[in-house]
């Protein structure tokens, strides 16, 4: 890259081809140079504007139950975005008209629940969970695993899919959330899958696969995980810190731990 005289380069500025990290940015005097400035200024507002942005639930349930997948919309007990953020614990229970449509719409059993939520990143979900539900649920329908209604939980942090996956009377749930922001990765998306879940698990309880984004973990390597997590889960009964990503890709294919990963 062509920088003005009076900027100083930097020895490592070969590497910044390989990292979005801030390194090698040159200097200008005592400062960076000012193009640096103003993409640091750039990457914040865009982290800052993810935090805050509503997530369209009604556009994506209709894009959802478009391509056949039944959606319920959910909401947690915080009112507004400035009580979500000041109060994590409340982003983790629902509402009381949300567990009553739950509890309309569940099923006897199923084997997954699998919820969208906004998380700290409405940008990330709107990005990402489409395309990444696709892979995953072409690697169950081949394995017949059931599946109940696609819940979109709006102020929403990780827990609360615990309570949802109790309601749908699930034997796990997989939870899409929008991740914190990075100053080079507003749209990061995170899932967090649970096994038996229920009210009052902790983080310990969970596996949680980050990152998944184009830039990021690529959606069929992050579906092969899950995937893989999930029927490991169902074989040992658990999941969390009792249970180890040992995959070993080999062209989309399973190839740790072979057995039946059936849930029936």
């Amino acid at each position: 890259m062509n920088q003005p005289k009076h900027v100083l380069s930097n020895p490592w500025q070969a590497l910044r081809g390989l990292t979005q990290a801030r390194i090698a940015l040159g200097r200008s005097g005592v400062s960076v140079p000012t193009s640096a400035q103003l993409d640091f200024q750039l990457a914040h507002a865009r982290a800052r504007d993810a935090v805050h942005m509503a997530l369209d639930a009604g556009t994506l349930a209709a894009a959802l139950s478009g391509n056949g997948l039944a959606c319920v919309a959910v909401h947690s007990v915080c009112p507004d975005r400035a009580t979500y953020l000041q109060r994590p614990d409340l982003g983790r229970v629902l509402d009381a008209p949300s567990r009553a449509a739950l509890t309309a719409a569940a099923p006897a059993s199923c084997d997954l629940a699998l919820v969208i939520g906004d998380g700290l990143s409405a940008l990330a979900i709107e990005q990402n969970a489409q395309p990444f539900l696709a892979a995953l649920l072409a690697r169950l329908q081949q394995e017949q695993w059931s599946v109940g209604p696609i819940v979109i939980a709006s102020q929403a942090r990780v827990a609360i899919g615990d309570e949802i996956g109790q309601l749908l009377n699930a034997r796990a749930v997989a939870v899409l959330i929008g991740e914190r922001p990075g100053l080079s990765s507003p749209d990061s998306m995170g899932i967090y899958m649970s096994w038996a879940p229920r009210v009052g698990l902790t983080d310990a309880d969970r596996n949680c696969i980050s990152n998944v984004r184009p830039a990021g973990l690529g959606y069929d390597e992050a579906a092969y995980r899950l995937h893989y997590l999930l029927a490991q889960a169902c074989q040992r009964g658990m999941s969390g810190v009792l249970l180890k990503d040992d995959t070993v890709a080999d062209h989309g294919v399973i190839t740790a731990g072979k057995g039946n990963f059936l849930l029936r």
